[in-house]
């Protein structure tokens, strides 16, 4: 079955994951990392491809050699067939489109309340008259048709790897596909998807704090008296947003879909408001406008180009949030509602700015009648806290993507849908943005000021998807070296100059979401070298099953009454914790189980599919569980009804056998080796432990640990 996932408890908190095959050292992005989802606290394992994609997929990892060569067309037909149980799980297109509107759309949605202004604001902003007013509203309106349109919606969101979206999932994918099509692994892949993945969560810190700044901001336009009321008023509001998380992107998405439907029909009916008195503005529409204003004002080329940026820093939330709703809700939802009711908004703010000039302090909302300005204050509010949904859920995937493929610990994901694999909460990650985003608030107050530091990271991450897209279009759709050169060139022509045009903001606090990717992909990177160190380490000690039952036949373990469980990876080797307890306590359990739980890619497993069985003899038992992703891995409750007569034991009188391992540091290592094993030996005290989300009895489980030296 499709999305099989290792979820055992051999070793709790080993980095290495779960679910590993003794005789391969595991490395990251080794497959298709969205044929396997996180369900719960502990399933967080490399997935079991060796075993299911002989079945599904016509390849082999036979050791002899002898596999048969699968055609590269073939197997590229098979990569780019659209998952059928991906799509068949979402709801119906209008109803996912709706809330798409609430989770996807709602960054770049609220990008009209500061994006215009700042083309016009500031020391290097460009002088304000009609001709330079229609050249940066078609220079807004050009890039949201070459960014978001072409780019993302019609291109890169095809690239999804089994319904995920992202840019770590897109790394996922072209390693996967180098790999079998014969081809290396490409490890600068890995490197720029552990960056872009860096960029989204230092993005996902700053988008929220500049749009609740920036929509609370209205309360002064409105109500002047309100002033100083608007960091307190938008920390709660941040507050409330990220305590809303734990519902769930379809709770959330439905409650926030009609907010946001409604927020884009009036950004539509302010434009048109606009665009009755000046019609004029529409020669904005021709591209042209947009190059000769950067040629007449070519001394403001770079900041009239990063103020441009921010209307479409919303380009990447589309893809990394495709898991959430797929990709046909997600046009729909853009080129139906998204699309014209931005350019209508955006061209209405520069006819009323050709009127009225000194607008420019905030032409968003002194568009609309000043009777109607608190109402819009609250609206625009309402959408600000729904803009900081995109990035959140956003972030919650990439965490998802980032455990599965072992580059970073285990987290507590819980899934919140039934209908969508890609619905998740990540409770840790949601706290962390939340006290980043506050303090952003605190710190900056004003979204001015916020806006010098927004944009690079997003422009960073952009241009690093254009660099991936050319490997994933040779890889995966089997492009020519000409065509998909010529695609990626078009897209690094404009992305470049975006990222080159953001650079300028570096040392008016650009360099903050750069120190803080660069940290958190320090953090991957040591965690990715560490598991692998640690997993050699524990392999050299590894005892095959075979020469266990070997003893056991000689009869040289002594055994006793009882049942023991070993939390097992489903490989061929003895479990970590049995070697511990023979070696300590010199006896083994007259009846030993060991225990492989798998997570499949589908809410429920099928009962008929459940459980596999296998008596080994001599008392020992292989045991593979299978659970949906919806469903709680309640393993003691699970042996009990579900093993066979035979084989059926009472879980309340067994015991459970786990492996802890702590860590020193060998005499030898060097400075920079001590600092990253340090680091990575916290990550590892820190990750999910296992016997919660297992369900064990408290009572019944027995941790053996072993200190390794590293």
């Amino acid at each position: 079955m499709l999305g099989e996932k290792s979820d055992d408890g051999n070793h709790p908190h080993a980095p290495w994951g779960n679910g590993q095959h003794a005789k391969k050292l595991p490395e990251p992005f080794d497959f298709d990392q969205s044929k396997s989802q996180q369900t719960g606290p502990q399933a967080a394992g490399w997935t079991n491809f060796q075993k299911f994609a002989p079945r599904q997929m016509g390849f082999c990892f036979s050791e002899a050699g002898n596999c048969p060569q699968i055609p590269a067309e073939q197997i590229r037909e098979i990569m780019n067939q659209p998952s059928s149980s991906h799509s068949a799980s979402h709801p119906r297109v209008a109803g996912a489109a709706l809330a798409a509107l609430g989770i996807v759309f709602g960054d770049i949605g609220t990008s009209p309340l500061y994006a215009f202004r700042e083309c016009f604001h500031g020391s290097h902003a460009a002088p304000i008259d009609p001709r330079n007013l229609t050249g940066a509203a078609s220079l807004i309106v050009w890039s949201l048709l070459l960014v978001v349109s072409v780019k993302y919606l019609f291109i890169i969101l095809r690239l999804d790897n089994r319904g995920e979206g992202g840019i770590l999932s897109l790394s996922a994918l072209i390693r996967s596909a180098a790999k079998r099509l014969g081809g290396t692994d490409p490890r600068a892949v890995l490197l720029l998807g552990l960056a872009g993945s860096a960029l989204i969560y230092a993005d996902g810190m700053l988008t929220p704090a500049i749009s609740v700044l920036s929509a609370v901001e209205g309360l002064s336009v409105a109500k002047p008296v309100l002033h100083h009321w608007v960091v307190p008023i938008s920390v709660l509001i941040l507050i409330g947003v990220f305590a809303l998380q734990r519902q769930g992107t379809k709770t959330v998405g439905r409650l926030f879909g009609p907010v946001v439907l409604l927020w884009f029909t009036v950004l539509g009916i302010l434009g048109i408001r606009g665009l009755i008195g000046h019609p004029e503005i529409l020669i904005s529409l021709s591209p042209m406008e947009g190059v000769l204003f950067l040629i007449r004002e070519w001394k403001h080329a770079f900041p009239l180009l990063a103020a441009v940026f921010l209307a479409v820093t919303g380009g990447e939330a589309l893809y990394a949030d495709l898991g959430h709703f797929g990709a046909r809700p997600i046009r729909v939802a853009w080129f139906a509602v998204v699309l014209p009711a931005l350019v209508l908004n955006y061209l209405g703010q520069a006819a009323l700015l050709t009127v009225d000039p000194s607008a420019i302090r905030n032409p968003f909302f002194l568009m609309a009648p000043e009777s109607l300005r608190f109402p819009l204050t609250l609206l625009a509010t309402a959408a600000a806290v729904i803009a900081s949904q995109a990035l959140i859920s956003g972030a919650f995937s990439l965490t998802t993507q980032a455990v599965q493929l072992g580059c970073l610990p285990r987290f507590r994901i819980l899934h919140t849908s039934e209908e969508a694999v890609g619905q998740v909460f990540v409770p840790a990650v949601n706290r962390v943005l939340a006290l980043a985003c506050i303090l952003l608030v605190i710190t900056f107050k004003t979204s001015s000021a916020l806006a010098g530091a927004y944009g690079i990271a997003i422009a960073l991450t952009m241009t690093i998807t254009s660099l991936l897209f050319f490997s994933a279009a040779r890889a995966v759709w089997g492009w020519s070296t000409l065509k998909a050169g010529t695609v990626t060139g078009i897209f690094l022509a404009v992305d470049g100059a975006f990222l080159a045009a953001n650079s300028l903001k570096i040392i008016h606090g650009g360099w903050l979401p750069l120190l803080i990717a660069s940290a958190i992909m320090g953090l991957m990177l040591t965690w990715i070298w560490g598991r692998q160190r640690l997993y050699a380490r524990i392999m050299r000690d590894a005892l095959p099953v075979e020469a266990l039952l070997r003893d056991l036949t000689k009869g040289s373990v002594h055994r006793v009454s009882g049942t023991a469980v070993y939390m097992s990876g489903g490989g061929d080797v003895v479990p970590g914790a049995l070697l511990h307890n023979l070696k300590h306590n010199q006896v083994l359990h007259e009846r030993v189980i060991l225990l492989h739980v798998m997570t499949l890619d589908q809410p429920h497993a099928n009962p008929d599919e459940s459980l596999e069985h296998l008596d080994l003899g001599e008392g020992m038992h292989r045991v593979t569980l299978k659970f949906g992703f919806a469903e709680t891995p309640d393993v003691p409750f699970a042996l009990k009804t579900r093993l066979p007569e035979s084989a059926r034991f009472q879980p309340g009188k067994a015991t459970f056998f786990l492996g802890r391992e702590s860590y020193a540091i060998g005499k030898n290592a060097s400075f920079l080796d001590r600092l990253r094993l340090s680091t990575f030996a916290t990550m590892t005290r820190n990750a999910s432990p296992a016997t919660a989300y297992f369900h064990l009895p408290p009572g019944r489980v027995v941790e053996l640990g072993a200190h390794l030296t590293l």
